[in-house]
C-alpha cells in the first residue's frame, strides 16, 4: 500500500548577530532556514536607515559590505585573513602589514570540528576574517564566534569574490611579481660609473634604472608568471586562489583612499607559505615526489574512480572505519611538530605490538570496525530522517563500543596510553546501553523491513496497538462487508464484487468495467454509489456500506504511520541530547583506528621506533625505503648521518659525533653510477623522518631524528602546457621556493638538479647553490643532494674542505670470466681517478651500499646497453666521449671515407676555393660568365 511519510528536525537556526552597513548592498539574496547553510545578515538600506534586523547590533558584521565600523586610523595596521572550505577541504590566505607579507595556506583536508581552522585562526589572531557567502554554515558561525571573542570583525563577501582564476590574476598584477627587482648589495664593485659620469655597464644596472620606466604590460604577466612558482606551489590550490582573490580585492578597497588604484598599488615585500606551528609544512610537489600518496585508475576501463596505488599511505592505511580514513589522511598531511604528540603516538604503537596484546589489539580493531558507519546513521538521526538501517547501525554502535571499552579494560599497559585513556573516558561519559536498549525496545525490526518504514514495536503505545490490531484485521472485515453488499445488489454486480482499502482514499466498492459502459452513455452505477475512479477493467465507488466504513474505523494507515513518526520521534529525541558525547566517541575511536593500522604495519614491516629528539640532528642505521623494499627480493639498508655542519666558534670546521665518529654535516652529496640507487637512498632518508614524524615506527634499525618543519623537494618535474615553462625553469621554481623559505630544521632533496640546460651552467648552479647554504653557517637546512656534475670535484667548484659529506653507491666490475677487477673507484680524493676509461665489456653489479668519498664516474654506456640500446650506438658514444675527454675532438673530422664521399668531398671543395678566389669588383658580365662555368 502506500506509504506517507513525515519529516521533522531537531535542531533549528538559531537567531544571528544583526548588523548594520553604510554602503547598498550588492546581492540580493534570501535568509535559508537550513542550519547548515549560511545565513547572510542585512543592514541600512542604501539611503541609510536602518532595517528592523539592523536594530540587533553585533560587534561582528556578517554583511557582504564592510561597514563604517570596519574602517579604521590610517596609521592603523590590521591583520586581515581569507578563509574557504568545500568539499572537506580549507584553504587560507592572509596579510601582516607590519612585515608586508601575504601568507599562503595551500588546500588542505579538514575534518567536520575545524579544528584545523581553529588552529590557524588562534596562531594568526587576525582583526579581519573574510569569507564567502557559499561557505558552510557551521564554519561561518564558528569564525563569527571566534572574532567576537577576539573583538575582530568577521565579513561574509559574495562568492563571485572568491574565484581561482580571479586570485591569479591578481597575484600575476601584483609589482613584487611582474617587475624584476635587483638586490645590489652584492653587485661588483666595476659596475661603478667612471668619471662621474652616468653609464650602463651591464644588465643589473639597466634593470635597476629602469624600474621608474613604464613596462611593458606583456612582458610584466610573464615576469610574474614565470616568478609566481618561486613563491608558493598553486596550480593544485583553487581554494588557496580563491583566498587571494578576495583578500586582495579587500586590500585594494582599503588603500583606495591613499590614491593607489588595482593591486599595483599594494605595499608587499613578499610572498611565503603559511607557517604552520603545530604542523610540518610539505607541499603537493613534495608528497608526489615522495610518493606518499599515489592514485591510479580503476581496473574497470568503465569506470572512471580511481583507488590508492603503490603509496606510503596506501601500505599504511589499515582502518576499518571512514572516519579513520580521513583522521589518517590529515595526518599524513600535517605530520606533527609537537614532541609530545608524537610519542603519544609511539607510545600508543610501542603497546599495541606487545606479545600479550597482540589479541586484545585485533578484538578492539574488529570492534572499531562494527562502529564505522555510524557518523551517517548519526547524522541522519540528528535530521529526523533516519531509517531502518540507520537506527540498527546505531545500535551495533553500541554494542561494539560496550565491547571495545571492555577490551581497552584488558589491554596490557593500556592505562598509561593518552589515546586509550581519552576513549575510556569518552565511553563512560554515557550509559551507551540504555541508549541501545531504547532503540531496540522500541523499533519492531522484522515489520521495518517488510513494510520499507520504522515501524513501533506493540505495547509501546496503545492507541497505535490498537489501530494496528484493526488495520491487520481489515481482511476479514472487507470479506464479510462484501457479502453483505452482494446479497443487495443484482447480480450481475455480484458476481465479481469486491471491497478494498486504499490510503487516504478509504474503503471502497470495485465492480468490472463493462462494455456499455465504454460508450458515450458512460458509467451508470446503482442508485446510493457514487463514482470515484475507474482503471481499464475496474470502476472504483462509494457505497453506504463502505461510508459507514469511513466513519467507524477511518483511514487508518496514514493515522499509524503519524503515529509511529511521532513515537520514533520522541525516542530520537532522548538519544540526540547526547550528540557531543556520541561525536567524541566516533573522533576517538577514528584515533584508536589510525594507531592500530599503524602497530599493523609495523609488525607486518618489521618497522621499530624511532628516538625523538630536540637536537637538529638525522641518525639512522640500518634504513630501508618502505615501498622499494616490497618490489624486490632483497633490499640493501644504509646509514645516514646528518645534522649542524658549523662550529659557533670556529666557521668551516665540521662537528663530529663523539660517540660513533660519524661527521654531522648539514649537507650530504651522493654521486655514483646510473641506476645504482641514489634516488631511492635520499628520498628513504625523507620518508623515515616522515614517517616519525605522523606517529608511525620506520623501517630502520635503528633512528635518533630531531623534528623537520618544512620538506622540500627537486626530484620529479612535473611538466604541464598549461604552466607554460620549460622543465628547466620547473626546476628552477622548486629550488627558489626551498631557498626562501627553508630553515635550520628544514629538509631539502635536490635530485639531479641542473640537468635540463647545458652541463657547465647547471654544474655551476648547483655549485652556487651549496655555497649558498654553506654560506648562512648554523642556519643552513638539512640537504640531500644527489648529482652527476663531476665538474665540483674534478675542477674544484666545492673545494674539499668545505663542511659537506660527500658519498657515493658501491659497485662492484668484473671481467667476462668472472674476476673482481676492482670493488669500487671512487678517485683519489684530488678530484683525478684511477680509473678513466670506461669499458662495457666489464659486467658491472651494483651493491647499493653506501660509502664515503664521491665517484666519478657515472658508467652511462653500460646502463645504456643494459638497458637495450645497440652495442654499435654505444661503442660510438664511448668513442666520441673519449675524444671529448681527452680535448680531441678534432679527429673526428679525419675519419676514413669511403671513395664516392671523399670525391664528392673533392668536388665541393674546389667550387669553393673557385668561388673564393672570385674579384666581384670586376666586370659584372665576366662574373656571370665564370659563375656559369662554375656552375656547369
Amino acid at each position: 500500500m502506500p506509504r506517507r511519510t513525515k519529516r521533522s528536525r531537531f535542531s533549528r537556526p538559531k537567531n544571528a548577530k544583526r548588523s548594520k552597513e553604510t554602503k547598498p548592498t550588492i546581492a540580493n539574496e534570501s535568509e535559508s532556514e537550513e542550519p547548515d547553510l549560511k545565513r547572510v545578515r542585512w543592514g541600512k538600506s542604501q539611503h541609510g536607515n536602518e532595517t528592523t534586523e539592523g536594530k540587533e547590533q553585533s560587534s561582528v558584521s556578517r554583511d557582504f559590505d564592510t561597514s563604517s565600523e570596519e574602517e579604521t586610523d590610517g596609521n592603523e595596521k590590521r591583520t586581515c585573513m581569507a578563509i574557504v572550505s568545500q568539499f572537506k577541504r580549507v584553504a587560507a590566505a592572509y596579510y601582516d602589514p607590519t612585515k608586508r607579507i601575504l601568507y599562503l595556506l595551500e588546500d588542505t583536508p579538514e575534518s567536520d570540528h575545524y579544528d584545523f581552522i581553529r588552529m590557524i585562526v588562534d596562531q594568526v589572531q587576525p582583526d579581519l576574517i573574510l569569507t564567502s557567502s557559499s561557505s558552510d554554515g557551521r564554519l561561518s558561525d564558528m569564525l563569527e564566534a571566534e572574532m567576537d571573542g577576539n573583538g575582530g570583525v568577521f565579513v561574509v563577501r559574495p562568492r563571485v569574490e572568491f574565484g581561482a582564476k580571479r586570485g591569479r590574476e591578481r597575484l600575476l598584477g601584483l609589482r613584487l611579481l611582474a617587475e624584476l627587482v635587483v638586490d645590489t648589495r652584492d653587485a661588483p664593485s666595476d659596475v661603478a660609473s667612471l668619471d662621474g659620469e652616468s653609464h650602463l655597464f651591464n644588465a643589473y644596472e639597466f634593470m635597476q634604472r629602469s624600474r621608474g620606466a613604464q613596462i611593458d604590460p606583456l612582458q610584466a604577466r610573464w615576469n610574474a608568471f614565470v616568478r609566481l612558482g618561486n613563491f608558493a606551489s598553486l596550480e593544485m590550490a583553487p581554494l588557496c586562489l580563491a583566498c587571494v582573490a578576495a583578500l586582495l580585492d579587500h586590500l585594494v578597497r582599503e588603500q583606495a583612499t591613499h590614491g593607489d588604484e588595482g593591486v599595483e598599488g599594494l605595499d608587499m615585500c613578499s610572498i611565503e607559505a603559511f607557517p604552520l606551528s603545530n604542523a610540518m609544512h610539505i607541499n603537493n610537489d613534495s608528497l608526489l615526489s615522495l610518493q606518499i600518496f599515489d592514485t591510479e585508475s580503476h581496473a574497470a576501463t568503465q569506470s572512471s574512480q580511481t583507488k590508492e596505488g603503490l603509496s606510503l599511505f596506501g601500505i599504511l592505511n589499515n582502518t576499518r572505519t571512514a572516519a579513520g580514513r580521513v583522521l589518517m589522511r590529515d595526518w599524513f598531511v600535517r605530520p606533527s611538530l609537537s614532541i609530545q604528540v608524537i610519542e603519544g603516538r609511539h607510545d600508543a604503537i610501542s603497546c599495541f605490538l606487545r606479545g600479550e596484546s597482540l589479541g586484545t589489539a585485533n578484538a578492539m580493531h574488529s570492534h572499531i570496525k562494527g562502529i564505522g558507519s555510524i557518523s551517517r546513521a548519526w547524522h541522519f538521526m540528528k535530521q529526523g530522517t533516519a531509517r531502518a538501517r540507520d537506527l540498527q547501525a546505531f545500535v551495533r554502535f553500541v554494542y561494539h563500543a560496550m565491547l571495545l571499552r571492555e577490551s581497552c579494560s584488558e589491554l596490557s599497559g593500556g592505562h598509561s596510553i593518552q589515546a586509550v585513556k581519552k576513549l575510556i573516558a569518552a565511553l563512560d561519559a554515557i550509559n551507551l546501553k540504555d541508549l541501545g536498549t531504547i532503540v531496540n525496545e522500541t523499533v519492531d525490526w522484522e515489520e521495518s523491513e517488510t513494510s520499507g518504514r520504522v515501524c513501533v514495536r506493540h505495547n509501546i503505545d496503545k492507541e497505535l496497538d490498537q489501530w494496528k490490531h484493526t488495520y491487520h484485521g481489515l481482511e476479514g472485515v472487507l470479506s464479510e462487508v462484501s457479502k453483505v453488499v452482494s446479497q443487495q445488489i443484482p447480480q450481475d454486480y455480484s458476481s465479481c464484487l469486491n471491497v478494498v482499502y486504499f490510503p487516504q482514499l478509504g474503503f471502497l466498492i470495485c465492480v468490472p468495467l463493462k462494455d456499455e459502459w465504454r460508450g458515450e452513455e458512460g458509467i451508470q452505477l446503482l442508485e446510493g454509489w457514487s463514482f470515484q475512479f475507474s482503471s481499464e477493467e475496474n470502476v472504483y465507488a462509494k457505497s453506504p456500506e463502505t461510508r459507514d466504513l469511513d466513519l467507524h474505523i477511518g483511514d487508518l494507515l496514514p493515522h499509524i504511520v503519524d503515529r509511529e513518526i511521532e513515537v520514533i520521534q520522541s525516542m530520537l529525541e532522548k538519544i540526540v541530547v547526547h550528540d557531543r558525547i556520541i561525536l567524541n566517541i566516533v573522533d576517538v575511536c577514528a584515533e584508536i583506528d589510525c594507531l592500530l593500522s599503524f602497530a599493523e604495519a609495523s609488525r607486518a614491516y618489521k618497522y621499530v621506533r624511532p628516538t625523538m629528539t630536540l637536537d637538529n640532528t638525522l641518525d639512522i642505521k640500518g634504513g630501508r625505503h618502505p615501498l622499494q623494499e616490497q618490489v624486490v627480493d632483497t633490499f640493501v639498508p644504509n646509514d645516514a648521518f646528518i645534522g649542524y655542519s658549523l662550529n659557533s666558534e670556529e666557521d668551516n670546521i665540521p662537528t663530529t659525533d663523539s660517540e660513533d665518529g660519524h661527521p654531522r654535516n648539514s649537507i650530504l652529496i651522493c654521486t655514483g653510477a646510473n641506476a645504482c640507487g641514489k634516488s631511492v637512498y635520499m628520498k628513504q632518508i625523507a620518508l623515515i623522518q616522515y614517517m616519525a614524524q605522523i606517529g608511525c615506527f620506520v623501517p630502520a634499525d635503528s633512528a635518533t631524528l630531531g623534528l623537520i618543519d618544512k620538506m622540500f623537494t627537486r626530484v620529479q618535474t612535473r611538466e604541464s602546457v598549461s604552466k607554460i615553462q620549460s622543465a628547466f625553469m620547473i626546476d628552477l621554481n622548486q629550488v627558489s621556493l626551498a631557498i626562501r623559505n627553508a630553515t635550520p630544521r628544514s629538509l631539502v632533496i635536490l635530485d639531479e638538479f641542473g640537468k635540463g640546460t647545458l652541463n657547465s651552467d647547471g654544474a655551476g648552479l648547483l655549485a652556487a647553490i651549496v655555497k649558498y647554504f654553506v654560506s648562512i653557517g648554523p642556519d643552513c637546512p638539512k640537504i640531500l643532494l644527489a648529482t652527476h656534475f663531476h665538474e665540483l670535484f674534478q675542477q674544484n667548484l666545492l673545494p674539499p674542505e668545505l663542511p659537506i659529506t660527500l658519498v657515493h653507491m658501491e659497485i662492484l666490475m668484473t671481467d667476462l670470466q668472472g674476476s673482481v677487477i676492482h670493488t669500487d673507484d671512487p678517485g683519489d680524493g684530488n678530484g683525478e681517478s684511477q680509473r678513466t676509461r670506461d669499458d662495457i665489456g666489464e659486467p658491472i653489479t651494483y651493491l647499493y651500499k653506501v660509502a664515503s668519498r664521491p665517484y666519478l664516474h657515472s658508467h652511462a654506456a653500460k646502463c645504456a646497453l643494459l638497458f637495450g640500446v645497440p652495442r654499435s650506438v654505444v661503442n660510438r658514444a664511448l668513442h666520441v666521449s673519449d675524444l671529448a675527454g681527452r680535448l680531441e675532438l678534432g679527429q673526428l673530422l679525419d675519419e676514413t671515407l669511403t671513395e664516392k664521399q671523399a670525391t664528392e668531398l673533392e668536388e665541393c671543395e674546389s667550387v669553393c676555393r673557385r668561388f673564393l678566389d672570385w674579384n666581384l669588383e670586376s666586370d659584372r658580365d665576366d662574373c656571370m660568365e665564370r659563375l656559369i662555368t662554375v656552375l656547369g
